[in-house]
C-alpha cells in the first residue's frame, strides 16, 4: 500500500531487486549493486530496502529518525530477552536519544590527542614484533600472523592495561565477540559470554579504582577526568564504555587491516608507491576502506513512516545502508572500481557511519591502519598472494578469513 501519494512506499516504487544469500561476499554481489545503482538509489534486498547511492546513504546515516535496531545480532540468534540481551542493548553501541547524546558528548571529550597521540610507540612496537616473527621465513598467513593479534595490544595500551595482560584481554575478547558472530550457537554460548564479560568488568573496576587514586595519560583516566556542568561518568558507565571500546575496536581493525593488505598486494604499483611515499598512508587508508572495506553495511529501522528523498519508508521497515555500494557510487567517485591511493580530495567515505552514530574511534582506527601500512610497506618486499583469499559475507563484519603471502 502506498503510504504517501507524493512519495510512494519503497515497497511500491518498482525498485530493482537484489538476489543474494546471507553467505555471499561483497565481491560476488558487486555486479548486482552496480546494475541496481544505474536504475535507482535504492534496491530491495534479502532483509529489506538497501540504500545504494552515496547521497541518500549519507542522508539516512545523518537522519535521527533512522535508528539502530536494538540487539539486532542477538535477535538473529533468537535471543530477545534475558541478562545478555539487557547488557548488550544498554551499551552505547545500541543507545539512541538523550541518553546516547549525553554519553557521546562526554566520551568525545576523552578522545583527546593526549589519550590517543601516545599510541605511535605502541603501534610501532607491536607491528614490528609481529613482522619479526615471520620475516625470515619469507611468507606468512597474514590474517592469523599479523592482522588478528594486532589490535588487542593497542586497546590495552589505550586503556592503560599492562603488557602482561594482553593475552588475558585476547581470551576475554574471543568469548565476548560471540555476540556479533554467526559462526557459533549463541543461545548455547550465553553463559560463556557472560562469564568473560563479568571478568572483564571486574578487571575494569580494579583499573578504575586505581586510576581514581592516581590518574595517568590513558583513555580510562580521561574518561574519569571528564566532567560537563557537574555531570560525570559513573562506575557502570565506565565499565560499559570500556566494553564498547573492546568490541568496536578489535575485529573491525583486524578485518580492515587484512582487507587493506590484500588490495595493496593485488596492486603492486600502489604498494611500491606507498613504500616510496609514506606520507600517502592516510590516503591509502581512506582508499582501501572505500574500495575494499571490511565493514560494508549498517542496519537502521524506522518506528514511524519516514519520507526521505523520493520515497517513504513505512513504520517497522528494516533498512540496510549499503556503504560498500555507496562508496563506489559513480555519481560521486570517478571510475569507482579503480583502486588509487592518490585520488585527489575524494568525498569522505561512509565506512565509519555518520550523524550521531559516527564512529568515535575513527581517528584512532585511521592511525592504527596508517602506521601499520607504513611499516609493512617499509619492511616487506612486494608481497605476492600465494592462494585464494576467502571473505566473510557482506552482512555483518566482512573481510578476508585468510591471506597467504610471500615476500618479494
Amino acid at each position: 500500500m502506498t503510504v504517501d501519494s507524493a512519495k510512494p512506499s519503497v515497497f511500491d516504487a518498482d525498485l530493482p531487486t537484489l538476489d543474494y544469500g546471507f553467505t555471499d561476499t561483497p565481491q560476488n554481489i558487486y555486479p548486482q549493486f552496480l546494475a541496481a545503482q544505474q536504475q535507482a538509489p535504492i534496491a530491495l534486498g534479502p532483509i529489506g530496502p538497501e540504500i545504494l547511492s552515496y547521497e541518500l546513504a549519507r542522508s539516512v546515516l545523518r537522519d535521527p529518525r533512522f535508528v539502530i535496531p536494538p540487539g539486532i545480532h542477538l535477535s538473529a540468534h533468537g535471543i530477545t530477552e534475558g541478562p545478555l540481551w539487557d547488557r548488550v542493548t544498554r551499551s552505547i553501541l545500541n543507545m539512541e536519544g538523550e541518553e546516547h547524546r549525553r554519553l557521546r558528548g562526554l566520551v568525545s571529550r576523552a578522545f583527546t590527542p593526549r589519550a590517543t597521540g601516545g599510541m605511535h610507540d605502541t603501534i610501532h612496537t607491536v607491528v614490528n614484533e609481529l613482522i619479526d616473527r615471520v620475516i625470515d621465513s619469507g611468507r606468512c598467513e597474514f590474517v592469523a600472523d599479523i592482522a588478528r593479534p594486532y589490535p588487542i595490544p593497542i586497546i590495552c595500551a589505550l586503556l592503560g592495561a599492562p603488557r602482561d595482560d594482553w593475552q588475558q584481554f585476547s581470551r576475554w575478547a574471543e568469548d565476548i565477540f560471540k555476540i556479533v558472530s554467526f559462526d557459533c550457537n549463541l543461545a548455547e554460548e550465553q553463559s560463556v559470554v557472560l562469564k568473560a564479560w563479568a571478568e572483564f568488568d571486574d578487571y575494569i573496576d580494579d583499573m578504575v579504582a586505581h586510576r581514581r587514586r592516581r590518574l595517568s595519560d590513558d583513555l580510562l583516566s580521561e574518561l574519569i577526568r571528564i566532567e560537563d556542568d557537574g555531570d560525570r561518568l559513573d562506575a557502570s558507565e565506565l565499565r560499559m564504555l570500556a566494553f564498547s571500546i573492546l568490541v568496536a575496536g578489535t575485529d573491525t581493525t583486524r578485518s580492515q587491516l587484512a582487507a587493506s593488505m590484500q588490495v595493496l598486494a593485488d596492486h603492486p604499483a600502489q604498494w611500491e608507491l606507498l613504500r616510496d611515499k609514506p606520507e600517502l598512508a592516510m590516503r591509502a587508508v581512506e582508499e582501501t576502506m572505500r574500495h575494499s572495506p571490511s565493514m560494508c553495511s549498517t542496519v537502521r529501522s524506522v518506528t514511524a513512516d519516514v519520507a526521505i528523498g523520493a520515497y517513504t519508508f513505512p513504520a517497522g521497515t528494516f533498512i540496510l545502508v549499503n556503504t560498500y555500494a555507496a562508496n563506489r557510487d559513480s555519481a560521486v567517485y570517478h571510475d569507482p572500481a579503480r583502486f588509487d591511493i592518490t585520488r585527489d580530495e575524494p568525498p569522505p567515505i561512509l565506512t565509519f557511519g555518520g550523524g550521531v552514530h559516527y564512529c568515535l574511534g575513527a581517528n584512532l582506527a585511521r592511525l592504527e591502519l596508517a602506521e601499520a601500512l607504513k611499516i609493512l610497506t617499509e619492511r616487506i618486499p612486494t608481497p605476492l598472494r600465494t592462494g585464494s583469499v576467502p571473505w566473510k559475507p557482506l552482512l555483518g563484519l566482512s573481510g578476508p578469513t585468510s591471506l597467504p603471502i610471500e615476500f618479494g
